[in-house]
C-alpha cells in the first residue's frame, strides 16, 4: 500500500508547443507508474492562458492549470516544453515570475528541446551547463552568454537543472529522471515497454545536418568551398587551396579563418565527413571504400574524424541511417 504522496510533475506548454515534447515525457512517467506498481508520479500540464493549447501540429491540448501563481501544488519536477518558434517567443512577465517561483520550490527543473530558451530568459540557467536542439544550440549560447551550451548532448544534469536535446530526447530525459527516482531496473522496464534505448548511443550530432551549411565568406572563398565539397577525394592542403586562389598560404589561411570562422583543415575535414555521411546513408559501400572516396588516408583516420564530428562510428551510422538518401 502506497503511503507517500505522488511526485508532482508539471510541464509548461506554450502556444505552438511541439506535442511530443509534452506527451513523450509524460508517457515515460505514466509507464513508470505501471512498472513500479504504484502511483509514483502525478502529471499535470500548465498553460499561459485558460483554454486549450494549440500545438505546432494543430492538435489541441487541454491544460490542468494556468501559470499565474494560483496553483499551490508542491512540485517535484518542473519541465518546460519546446516549440519550433521558441527562440522568437517572449513569455509574459507573470509567466516568468511563475517559473522563478516554481523552480525555486521544486526538487529539480529543466526543459525539453527549445524550452531552454524560456528558462534562460527567466535567468534560471545562469552559470549552468545545458543542452537543447542542435539547430538552435548556437543561438542559445549567443543570446545567453552566461549559459554553457553543449550542442551534442542528448540530456544534461547540472545541479537541480535537467535539459534535453530535441523532441524525442525528452523521453531520454524523463527516463533518466525515473532512473534517479526508482533505480535502473524500473527504468529498464520502462524503456523496454516503450521500445526505446535505455541509454541512447552517441550524441545528437549524428542527426544534425549543420555541417552541410551554405558556403560563407567572399565569392572566391565560397567557390573554393563548393569545389572542395564536390571533390572531397583530392588532396586539399592549405598550399593547394591557396594556389587555386592565387594567394600565399599564410594570407589564405588568415583570410579563411576570419571569413569562414574555422581553419581550412577543420573545414575540409567537416566537408569530407559530410560527403561520407551521404555515402553511408546510401548503404551500398563499406566504410573502407567511403574513406577512400572522401579523401581520408586510411580507414582509421576516417573513423577518428567521423567519431569526432558525428559522435558515432561510420559503421554504426550506416546501420542506423542507411536508406535516408534514397
Amino acid at each position: 500500500m502506497q503511503t507517500s504522496k505522488p511526485r508532482m510533475i508539471i510541464v509548461l506548454a506554450v502556444p505552438g508547443v511541439q506535442l511530443l515534447d509534452v506527451s513523450g515525457p509524460l508517457d515515460v512517467f505514466a509507464e513508470a507508474n505501471r512498472a513500479a506498481g504504484k502511483h509514483v508520479y502525478e502529471m499535470r500540464v500548465a498553460a499561459l492562458e485558460p483554454g486549450p493549447i494549440r500545438s505546432s501540429s494543430g492538435i489541441r491540448l487541454m491544460p490542468d492549470l494556468i501559470a499565474d501563481g494560483s496553483d499551490q501544488s508542491q512540485i517535484d519536477t518542473l519541465l518546460v516544453a519546446g516549440s519550433p518558434h521558441a527562440p522568437g517567443l517572449k513569455l509574459p512577465e507573470r509567466a516568468i515570475a511563475w517559473l522563478e517561483e516554481k523552480a525555486s520550490q521544486s526538487k529539480r527543473y529543466g526543459s525539453v528541446c527549445s524550452g531552454a530558451f524560456f528558462l534562460a530568459a527567466a535567468g534560471l540557467l545562469k552559470g549552468r551547463t545545458v543542452t537543447t536542439h542542435w539547430a538552435v544550440a548556437q543561438e542559445l549560447a549567443s543570446r545567453f552568454p552566461d549559459v554553457r551550451v553543449e550542442g551534442d548532448a542528448i540530456h544534461i544534469k547540472d545541479g537541480p537543472v535537467r535539459t534535453s536535446a530535441g523532441v524525442t530526447a525528452g523521453l531520454d530525459l524523463a527516463l533518466s529522471l525515473v532512473e534517479e527516482d526508482l533505480g535502473p531496473e524500473v527504468a529498464r522496464d520502462v524503456a523496454s515497454q516503450l521500445v526505446m534505448f535505455f541509454k541512447r548511443p552517441g550524441g545528437q550530432m549524428q542527426f544534425s545536418r549543420k555541417a552541410e551549411a551554405a558556403p560563407t565568406g567572399r565569392a572566391a572563398l565560397q567557390e573554393l568551398q563548393r569545389w572542395v565539397a564536390s571533390n572531397p577525394e583530392l588532396d586539399h592542403t592549405v598550399r593547394s587551396m591557396a594556389e587555386r586562389l592565387g594567394l600565399s598560404p599564410r594570407h589564405f589561411a588568415r583570410m579563411f579563418r576570419k571569413e569562414v570562422g574555422t581553419t581550412p583543415a577543420t573545414w575540409v575535414e567537416d566537408a569530407r565527413v559530410s560527403a561520407a555521411r551521404r555515402y553511408l546513408e546510401n548503404g551500398e559501400m563499406a566504410p573502407k571504400k567511403v574513406a577512400a572516396l572522401c579523401g581520408f588516408g586510411d580507414v582509421d583516420t576516417f573513423r577518428r574524424a567521423f567519431v569526432r564530428t558525428v559522435g558515432v562510428t561510420p559503421a554504426d551510422y550506416r546501420r542506423r541511417f542507411a536508406g535516408l538518401a534514397n
